[in-house]
């Protein structure tokens, strides 16, 4: 079971990784898109880019969806702590919170493939793209919500509650350099 999770870790680990790649493409274009249609309001010599409102509001929503599930591989979702660490309250509310996480990346999963395949008939207006890309952003969401639940679930069995923090919610090696390069550090 622990080669398991060594093995789940890695290749989460490497999925966190591509999605910062395609994150940042998104964003990117999310950016340039908002600014060419800030551009074309203001300056008339600029052709109008019909496309850029569709194509921004498409990549929102894939940012929205990938970014939460690399909010659940990195426990950054909104955690209320109303018990001592370690208690036994604390470890069942745990529990409880990642198997509801776990419940939640189904219903998205499934629901999501649904609601994707209700795509394949329709087509964006000013682009003409099947909606099918748009609407699995959901199922995709659901997909990798499932792989880092299923790591997070692994390492609260193998581990404890304590444990699979210590292993899961520890910052990466980019955090940990800031954290250590603090700012009573950088004189």
């Amino acid at each position: 079971m622990h080669r398991l999770f060594g093995a789940l870790d890695r290749v989460n680990r490497g999925t966190e990784r591509l999605l910062g790649a395609v994150l940042l493409a998104l964003l990117g274009f999310f950016f340039l898109s908002v600014l060419y249609q800030i551009l074309n309001r203001n300056l008339p010599a600029l052709p109008n880019a019909y496309w850029t409102e569709e194509l921004s509001r498409f990549a929102f929503q894939w940012m929205v969806l990938l970014g939460t599930a690399v909010g659940v591989l990195r426990n950054d979702h909104f955690v209320l702590e109303a018990f001592p660490r370690g208690s036994l309250a604390a470890r069942l509310t745990t529990a409880v919170r990642e198997l509801a996480l776990f419940g939640i990346a189904l219903v998205f999963l499934v629901q999501g493939y649904g609601f994707g395949i209700g795509g394949l008939n329709r087509t964006s207006t000013a682009v003409g793209l099947p909606m099918v890309y748009v609407y699995m952003a959901f199922t995709a969401c659901g997909a990798l919500m499932l792989l880092f639940c299923a790591q997070r679930l692994l390492g609260l069995a193998l581990f404890g509650a304590e444990g699979m923090r210590t292993r899961l919610d520890a910052p990466g090696p980019e955090e940990a350099t800031a954290v250590q390069d603090g700012p009573e550090t950088r004189r």
